[in-house]
């Protein structure tokens, strides 16, 4: 693999730019489980199945109720489960600035939350000034967006986190029972609804960020914690490196321990740069030797 077709960096934000052990998605799980019985009413019992179905089937828990007919204002529910992680947790990470202030490539954020969640924990970081921009929630789901479509040319970015309150094609009324659905012996997942929003690990919406932010996925690094995120970007040309641990999955071409290692594991990020740099000064060398 040249090293030097790349011109740039996509990285996850949560569990990548920083340890899982920070707590952070621990708390929005917590969160987002206090959300469905206080805010959507939904029995406490059926909560942790729930969750991981919709999770398992829409990308997000919060995709997934919206297409199974649960209909909620989505700055109320970010402000909720975003509202009272425990940020404090998030230092200043003075290595990681410094190694990728060293990359002279783009280096672009792709997260799945909204935006005032990704200012905060990139500020928490002290790394707000080492990327181009942020492709968000808001990015890929703007406030006049709220029906499924195909259309790639409706993308309007949002710079604030307002989101009106969008109406479901099940006007919140009918619910689909989704643990009942997958009771069956051989569930159709045909059948299962569609939801509005749009979010990893779907190719369509790495392909509608590709396309946002004009990025070449051939010459991109993905960074990702999420395996299926992962392979969802190898599926549409991307070359990805899994964060978070050191065993390389189908669909990761390098696997990081942490982000901290990405020098060890991918140091033809830098060598490329050096052979840039000493290519320039080794021809005027060169010249030089010719002509003594």
């Amino acid at each position: 693999m040249e090293s030097s077709k790349f011109d740039c960096l996509l990285f996850d934000l949560d569990d990548t730019l920083y340890p899982s052990s920070a707590g952070i998605q621990e708390a929005v799980t917590q969160n987002v489980k206090d959300y469905m019985v206080e805010k959507l009413g939904i029995d406490k019992s059926k909560i942790t199945e729930l969750g991981n179905l919709l999770y398992k089937n829409y990308g997000t828990t919060m995709a997934g109720l919206r297409a199974i007919g649960y209909d909620f204002d989505y700055d109320e529910y970010h402000n909720f489960v975003h509202g009272r992680l425990p940020y404090e947790n998030l230092k200043p990470d003075h290595v990681l600035k410094s190694l990728l202030m060293g990359l002279p490539l783009r280096k672009t954020i792709f997260t799945n939350a909204d935006m005032v969640h990704a200012v905060k924990a990139l500020s928490r970081l002290g790394l707000e000034d080492c990327f181009e921009g942020i492709i968000c929630f808001e990015t890929l789901n703007p406030t006049h967006k709220n029906t499924v479509s195909d259309h790639e040319d409706d993308i309007v970015f949002v710079e604030s986190t307002a989101a009106t309150t969008n109406t479901n094609n099940n006007s919140g009324t009918q619910i689909f029972d989704i643990i009942g659905h997958f009771a069956q012996t051989k569930p159709d997942l045909a059948i299962l609804p569609k939801s509005p929003i749009v979010c990893k690990p779907y190719e369509s919406a790495i392909e509608r960020a590709l396309e946002f932010a004009n990025i070449n996925p051939q010459k991109t690094l993905f960074f990702e914690d999420s395996v299926r995120n992962i392979q969802a970007g190898k599926r549409v040309g991307l070359h990805t490196v899994l964060v978070g641990s050191s065993h390389r999955v189908k669909g990761a071409d390098f696997a990081l321990e942490s982000i901290h290692n990405i020098r060890e594991a991918i140091p033809e990020l830098w060598e490329a740069d050096m052979k840039s740099e000493v290519g320039y000064s080794g021809k005027v060398a060169v010249e030089t030797s010719v002509t003594a």
